[in-house]
């Protein structure tokens, strides 16, 4: 099975137009299309949303039989369905199926031959399913149910494409997850962590495609330790999910302000963690200052240097949130921060209690 990159993101929500909306006021996504009764589909109604390659569809159930009605009475509003793109999505669903995958639906395809979409689906992790993607024409319409607009993907767009998701599992899931993704959908493991931050503890895998455009980070919480976020988030979610998107853009110094302007609020950094970064990370092309007036963080790795900032999650239950990376030649995930800025916070929290610090993400 050959992954070539991530086909789109499904969000099951309870309100399809509301969230797209703050998703397109917020982080600056266009509708591109939209998908109900009227154009072909069944049981719900779906807005797609475009950004540089990103592709996110938004769908609300109008049927208890629909998959989002189950999940989003589950776990609220969240990611539903990771799609990939591979070049026969038939033979990878049979494939996944052979290898032990749950299936979700077959494989179907839609639109004539010469410009048909197949799509079939799998289980990946908890309630979200994995879907595969292939197209005879790969910047063709996204499937024929949905009626796009001419508005496909935006001229000022912040996001170039999704550069990873972060998965929390459950206590004692995270080799099994992990072992899955290496049999069933032929992922490689390329990096683990065990971390610790004070009297809490979680441990951390990455798994990538070949083609490295299929990036999933996987937590599991440590309970022989109190408990923190990871529990928090499984508590709240309701087992396995995609605890935040990471995307992509070409300069955060840009998409921050940008984002802060439209309404998003970010994870605030204290200012003292800005106050050893240099000595910890190096020499940076940014001014220290510009980043700790950004709350953006920094960290290095053998090839270059990752900025990075988490926004503050909307979500009713406080779970789902997003990540805006800006890779300027390196290919680690900023896990240096966490120990880093969880120090920034106790330092800040033993001298400057009145400020209140924030657990870090």
């Amino acid at each position: 099975m050959e992954i070539r990159s991530i086909d789109h993101v499904e969000l099951f929500v309870a309100d399809a137009e509301a969230a797209a909306a703050l998703l397109c006021d917020r982080l600056g996504f266009v509708v591109a299309g939209r998908g109900d009764a009227t154009t072909g589909l069944r049981g719900c109604v779906t807005v797609l949303l475009r950004q540089g390659e990103i592709a996110l569809l938004i769908t609300a159930a109008t049927s208890p039989d629909h998959r989002a009605a189950e999940y989003v009475e589950r776990h609220g509003d969240g990611v539903g369905v990771i799609a990939v793109r591979v070049d026969d999505a038939r033979a990878a669903f049979a494939a996944a199926v052979e290898h032990g995958a749950v299936p979700v639906a077959p494989a179907a395809t839609f639109g004539p031959a010469g410009a048909a979409v197949t799509f079939a689906s799998v289980i990946g992790f908890g309630d979200v399913e994995h879907r595969f993607v292939s197209r005879d024409l790969p910047d063709g319409p996204f499937v024929p149910a949905i009626e796009e607009s001419a508005r496909e993907r935006g001229d000022d767009a912040l996001f170039t494409r999704i550069d990873h998701l972060a998965i929390c599992v459950p206590a004692g899931a995270l080799a099994d997850v992990v072992l899955r993704y290496q049999e069933i959908f032929g992922l490689r493991q390329i990096f683990e962590e065990r971390i610790s931050v004070g009297s809490q503890a979680m441990n951390s895998a990455v798994v990538q495609s070949a083609s490295e455009r299929l990036t999933l980070t996987i937590l599991e919480p440590d309970i022989t330790r109190d408990p923190g976020q990871i529990d928090s988030f499984i508590t709240a979610h309701g087992g396995a999910g995609v605890q935040h998107i990471a995307f992509l853009t070409d300069d955060i110094l840009e998409a921050v302000p940008t984002s802060t302007a439209r309404g998003v609020r970010f994870l605030a950094t204290p200012s003292t963690y800005y106050d050893m970064l240099t000595q910890r990370v190096g020499p940076l092309d940014t001014p220290v200052d510009h980043l700790r007036e950004l709350n953006v963080l920094a960290d290095r790795d053998h090839s270059g240097i990752v900025l990075q900032i988490f926004t503050e999650s909307w979500h009713s239950r406080r779970t789902l949130f997003y990540e805006l990376i800006d890779r300027r030649g390196a290919h680690s995930f900023g896990s240096n921060n966490i120990h880093a800025l969880y120090a920034a916070v106790e330092r800040q929290r033993t001298t400057e209690p009145e400020l209140g610090a924030r657990e870090p993400r």
